[in-house]
């Protein structure tokens, strides 16, 4: 592993919630270091992302605003998912019983050279195939 780090989609929705200041400045912080080359997402997490700003975040963000904030998070290092990356998280699934889509984040942080994520959602303190799972909103 190289060290990388990955985040999960509710790191950058917490990013840009106006609702919970204490989490957007963690939120925020770990954004910056992903701008600045030192953490990845994948497209999973980007369309995650897109479809909670539109649909989710209350209020709702207007299509142009979302399309001015993926813009500016154009610098951001992106794993691509390919066949091998959905076997994986198949293989995750197995393994850990995550649900499939959590498979595909963990496979994307693999396929990445992570060896950490960022997630509200995965088990805190979790390996999964030698990823750590690191909660930032304790």
């Amino acid at each position: 592993m190289s060290g990388r780090d990955f985040l999960d989609t509710n790191v950058l929705v917490y990013a840009y919630d106006s609702t919970d200041t204490h989490r957007r400045l963690i939120a925020q912080n770990l954004l910056k270091k992903a701008v600045a080359g030192e953490i990845v997402i994948s497209t999973q997490v980007l369309g995650e992302f897109a479809a909670t700003l539109l649909h989710k975040l209350s209020p709702a963000v207007r299509p142009e605003d979302a399309i001015a904030i993926l813009d500016a998070l154009g610098p951001i290092s992106m794993v691509i998912p390919d066949g091998d990356t959905v076997r994986r998280a198949v293989e995750a699934r197995a393994r850990y019983g995550v649900h499939f889509y959590d498979g595909m984040i963990i496979a994307a942080a693999e396929k990445g050279g992570c060896s950490r994520i960022w997630s509200e959602d995965l088990n805190a303190s979790q390996q999964y195939f030698g990823i750590l799972v690191e909660n930032p909103f304790p």
